[in-house]
């Protein structure tokens, strides 16, 4: 058992595995209810999404959850919106077209993404985070996403994203992206990018590409 896990998370992760298994009349009966969801971003598709990244906070790697998707940010993202008939990539992916910028060219295509303050359940994406093609330089494209948890009253985003180390919680602030800490020491944004050869360290809301909203839009069957 992981380190700090209490009784009743790990409780609620089991129920949690278990509800992530092979359909039941339960997950049949919430694929109706998300297909009647009003579309709102607080909605109950939403905030299950929330839920289920947010127990995951702390584990090592993404197979605890699940072995049929990619251990990676993608794969935590489609892991909490899953639901029967809703996809989060598009059914056909592109030439050397990577998992997060798929799913943002699906959003793009459903009229999803939005540069606005996040709502708990959005999809936040980020550019630039990793030397994707290998020429140390800041030219990688669509790199990273996560699930956004909360948004505080001075616009600081908390996001749940599987990273190097596992899966974890990080901040941005769009209306700072340039601060790391505000004047009480409080983290505004985290570092997504480390120092490679002339890139320097990149912090979160430096690197954000805008945000997404998951609804009933996302859904291929009734």
């Amino acid at each position: 058992m992981l380190k700090g896990y209490g009784m009743n998370r790990a409780f609620l992760l089991c129920a949690l595995l278990g509800s992530l298994s092979a359909g039941s009349k339960a997950e049949a009966a919430g694929g109706a209810a998300a297909a009647g969801d009003t579309g709102s971003p607080s909605g109950e598709l939403a905030h299950r999404a929330v839920v289920r990244a947010s127990l995951w906070v702390g584990l090592p790697t993404l197979s605890r959850v699940s072995h049929t998707v990619n251990d990676d940010c993608s794969g935590l993202a489609y892991l909490a919106y899953r639901r029967r008939g809703l996809n989060l990539l598009p059914e056909r992916t592109l030439p050397g077209e990577g998992g997060v910028a798929a799913i943002y060219r699906k959003a793009r295509s459903l009229g999803a993404l939005h540069q606005e303050e996040p709502h708990p359940g959005d999809l936040v994406f980020f550019r630039n985070t990793y030397d994707r093609n290998g020429d140390g330089r800041r030219n990688d494209g669509l790199t990273h996403i996560g699930v956004v948890e909360r948004v505080d009253a001075d616009g600081t985003v908390t996001f749940v994203h599987r990273a190097g180390g596992g899966v974890k919680r990080s901040k941005l602030n769009l209306s700072q992206p340039g601060v790391r800490r505000n004047e009480h020491g409080r983290v505004l944004n985290d570092y997504l990018r480390r120092p490679e050869r002339v890139v320097r360290p990149r912090l979160a809301g430096q690197l954000c590409a805008g945000f997404a909203t998951v609804d009933q839009r996302w859904f291929t069957t009734p």
